[in-house]
């Protein structure tokens, strides 16, 4: 039992050292402070930007023609329809292809009257770019109301010969909605539980790299393997204060979307966003055993380091992978899968995605990516202490 509370206190000692020097460090507290207090406030207003700037677009009744002139039935039905016709620039297209021009430009012809009343089929052209995406985003919205225009011409002429336009519809169609209005705002939300992610990973990081790399290039790692500590103590220390910092970035980056709802600009995007306290302490459950695993994880890609930038370099086939396999849950079309739970970061990012859609998340789901976690970390903490043990570390 002293055995223990010797390698404890030292265990301890060597916390507060690492802890105490990574605070000190401007660059570990500059990334705190933006990685996790401002983080949450600026994509919640980033997206809330984007989000009213598409509602207002969606509610914007406005076509811009030319040629409207020589169709006064179809400039009729636009102002009854709230709509607002304006003539298109001379150089349209070249605009359209420059995105100078962010609608899509209805092209009418000469004798677009005289064809309608003759019973044919007058060409309408919608003119877009591909490329422009806010032209692109319109052009649904154009052959929405051409086809109401459409459908309005074939009852009258139906009615002008006594049929019922109901003929050529027999079916009513309707659309109900499953999701609820949280699944509908994690649309716009889904990339949440990627930044924080990232901001962990980062955060953790810089830690690993200066308790480790750091001491061997400044010479200081050898005069502390000297101390009568046991290895496994010192190791324990280091991981200690490391995912200290990880675990501080989680807890300001969730805390941080409480107050940043209030920055939401689209009032659709606020009533249907939720997240309060059950929220945040979900992601937080979720979020600190992966900060302690991505911690121990970084120490033992970092101690084989002789240098920072040596590390650095190491490191990075290991954010790369972090910050690819949250897109998995991005792209996926097919729902979860099973195994996504048992890979550390993608299960994160998939529970977090499903605390936003407001589902219930069971209590294994919730231990199993926390297990997982607890394995890798020990494993990576075993093969810091190994490492730490060779005559060679110098």
């Amino acid at each position: 039992m002293q055995h223990v509370l010797i390698h404890m206190n030292a265990a301890w000692t060597v916390f507060r050292k690492e802890l105490l020097d990574a605070l000190r460090d401007r660059r570990t507290l500059t990334m705190v402070l933006l990685s996790s207090v401002a983080m949450g406030p600026l994509m919640l207003l980033l997206m809330s930007t984007l989000a009213s700037d598409f509602e207002k677009r969606a509610e914007a009744r406005e076509a811009v023609a030319v040629g409207m002139a020589h169709a006064p039935s179809l400039q009729n039905f636009l102002a009854r329809q709230t709509w607002t016709v304006r003539e298109a620039p001379a150089d349209y297209e070249k605009q359209l292809e420059s995105s100078q021009l962010g609608d899509p430009v209805l092209v009418l012809e000469d004798d677009f009257e005289a064809q309608l009343a003759a019973g044919e089929q007058p060409l309408v052209q919608i003119v877009t770019s591909s490329a422009n995406q806010r032209a692109s985003g319109a052009v649904g919205k154009l052959e929405h109301v051409l086809r109401e225009f459409s459908r309005e011409q074939v009852a009258l002429r139906l009615m002008v010969r006594g049929v019922a336009p109901s003929v050529l519809q027999p079916l009513e169609v309707a659309q109900r909605d499953l999701a609820n209005p949280a699944a509908r705002a994690a649309r716009l939300t889904g990339m949440l539980p990627f930044f924080v992610l990232m901001a962990v990973m980062y955060g953790a990081l810089t830690a690993a790299l200066d308790s480790t790399a750091g001491e061997r290039e400044r010479g200081s790692l050898e005069p502390l393997l000297m101390n009568p500590a046991a290895r496994f103590a010192i190791v324990l220390g280091k991981w200690g204060a490391v995912a200290s910092v990880g675990m501080m970035i989680a807890v300001l980056s969730c805390l941080s979307f409480l107050p940043g709802q209030w920055l939401l600009r689209s009032p659709s995007l606020a009533a249907m966003f939720r997240y309060g306290w059950p929220e945040a302490l979900g992601f937080l459950a979720l979020l600190l055993p992966l900060a302690g695993a991505l911690a121990a994880l970084l120490m033992a890609i970092a101690i084989r380091g002789k240098t920072v930038k040596e590390a650095q370099a190491s490191s990075a086939m290991l954010v790369m992978v972090v910050s690819l396999l949250p897109m998995i849950t991005l792209m996926n079309q097919e729902g979860d899968k099973p195994w996504h739970l048992w890979v550390p970061a993608l299960a994160q990012s998939t529970l977090m995605t499903r605390v936003l859609k407001g589902e219930v998340i069971a209590f294994a789901d919730l231990l199993l990516p926390a297990l997982v976690c607890l394995a890798l970390a020990l494993l990576c903490l075993w093969a810091v202490v190994r490492q730490l043990g060779r005559a060679a570390v110098k």
